[in-house]
């Protein structure tokens, strides 16, 4: 975990490295949950982001719009093709990430698994690449 600093606030190590989770869900089964289910659910949410808020581990999160708002760009020899919505038809879509800085793969593992989307869509957990790209 990360160590506390002279201001109170959390300082992450230097061999912490930096991970995306992403968040897939699918907006029509939200919408069929009560509104009791879907304040649970944000509760969960609230109580995660202050502990990795306080631990430090959270470098920033977004949500994103629905798939309907986005389009899809591809350049085939030379052209522009833009399509309205999401890459990929599928029930689940992306939704939204967070960018946490902590200790391990395996950590990021742990957070990913404790957000409640992962309980019934789906996180992906992948380290950011640093500036020299040397990962790939």
């Amino acid at each position: 975990m990360c160590t506390a600093s002279k201001a109170g606030a959390a300082k992450v190590r230097s061999q912490d490295v930096k991970y995306v989770l992403l968040i897939y869900n699918n907006l029509a089964t939200y919408e069929s949950w009560s509104e009791q289910e879907r304040a649970a659910l944000f509760g969960e949410v609230d109580t995660i982001m202050q502990e990795l808020t306080a631990s430090g581990e959270l470098v920033g999160t977004e949500a994103l719009a629905d798939a309907s708002q986005a389009k899809t760009v591809r350049v085939r020899d030379g052209v522009p093709a833009i399509t309205d919505g999401p890459f990929a038809e599928a029930k689940e879509q992306l939704a939204g990430y967070l960018m946490v800085e902590c200790e391990s793969l395996d950590r990021a593992v742990e957070i990913a698994a404790r957000w409640p989307d992962a309980r019934y869509f789906a996180m992906e957990v992948r380290p950011v690449m640093n500036t020299s790209g040397t990962e790939m």
